[in-house]
């Protein structure tokens, strides 16, 4: 457990409380509203941090106070302990998200590898467990574009996940995800290996300055091809853009106008782009260093296996779940918060 040093905190929320209540604070509209921001995430840890501290003293006196012919209630204890021992996880990744866009929302993608139907349908297990995952936090799940596939699952999927931290949480699920289970699309019910990849990246916003060049551009429109039902449009609001000196292409079609459909794809080019020049520049200082960079796309992270047995394991960290139901039901946490700390030690 790392040390969380509230006096170092409590002291710098001091001098933030004393900028803004400078009169000439507003002087700087985009400073003012940077230490804003500070102030409420530094409160709101403090906060935690103490309510987790009184917590843990009740819970000591509590058991201190047990008899121990009284197992119902050691049990209960136990059961509390494991909850604080959670909360306390959260509370230390989140003080390890240091990095530049870590509090950022994050951009969410999801691609299915070659398997045909199989791997299409885990691709839409997996946007479900992220959509879960995203509900147990609080945080908002837009679906901005999504293409199904011929039978079952989706052929691709992007994602706009809104919260506190959603980019630094998110960042260490990048890589293939795979699945091995008895394939419900082979008439002999033959055990299937399926891989998927995810992608995350940061929604920079007005962050960074990303030049767009209109003649690099090259539109496109189409009817949306979304769930169906009542849902799919008559006229073309969908769009797809590709970014011709990267070969980038974005499809949006989440939005019933086809010109907000337009913002959003260029918003996502855009934290696509800042994105590859930021894996540029890790990649020549990994040269420089000596070490190879990691190709997110081709990197195992995970495996989850529904037969012969039952069991997820991380391969970066080695945290295994014997509990897929509520891995795939969203219950993540047990995976993000070693990654980022073992992210954070290497680092």
């Amino acid at each position: 457990m790392i040390p969380f040093d509230l006096p170092k905190r409590k002291e710098r929320l001091r001098q933030l409380h004393q900028e803004l209540s400078r009169p000439d604070l507003w002087t700087d509209g985009e400073r003012a509203v940077t230490l804003q921001q500070e102030e409420g995430r530094l409160r709101a840890e403090i906060e935690e941090i103490e309510r987790l501290e009184k917590e843990a003293k009740d819970l000591a006196e509590i058991a201190h106070l047990v008899e121990e012919d009284d197992p119902e209630l050691f049990e209960e204890i136990k059961r509390h302990l494991d909850q604080l021992e959670r909360k306390l996880a959260e509370v230390e990744a989140k003080a390890l998200l240091s990095g530049p866009h870590d509090a950022c929302d994050a951009i969410l993608s999801i691609t299915p590898g070659a398997g045909g139907t199989d791997a299409q349908d885990w691709a839409e297990m997996l946007a479900r467990m992220y959509r879960r995952w995203a509900e147990s936090h609080g945080f908002g799940f837009e679906v901005l574009d999504y293409g199904p596939g011929e039978a079952a699952g989706l052929k691709r999927f992007t994602a706009l996940i809104r919260g506190p931290n959603a980019y630094g949480l998110l960042k260490t699920e990048r890589g293939v995800h795979r699945l091995v289970r008895l394939s419900p699309f082979d008439a002999s019910h033959r055990r299937h290996t399926s891989f998927a990849a995810v992608d995350v990246i940061p929604d920079v916003g007005n962050e960074v300055t990303v030049e767009i060049r209109e003649e690099d551009l090259e539109w496109e429109t189409f009817r949306s091809s979304g769930p169906g039902g009542q849902h799919m449009q008559k006229n073309e609001t969908a769009v797809r853009v590709l970014h011709k000196p990267t070969g980038i292409v974005v499809t949006c079609q989440s939005e019933r106008s086809q010109f907000r459909n337009r913002e959003l794809a260029l918003k996502i080019l855009k934290a696509r782009l800042a994105e590859l020049e930021e894996r540029k520049r890790e990649e020549e200082l990994a040269k420089i260093r000596g070490q190879l960079p990691e190709i997110s796309f081709g990197s195992q992270i995970r495996s989850y296996v529904l037969h012969p047995y039952k069991l997820v394991k991380d391969l970066r960290t080695g945290v295994e779940v014997s509990d897929v139901d509520s891995v795939l039901d969203g219950d993540l946490d047990p995976f993000i918060y070693p990654a980022l700390k073992k992210r954070s030690q290497a680092g």
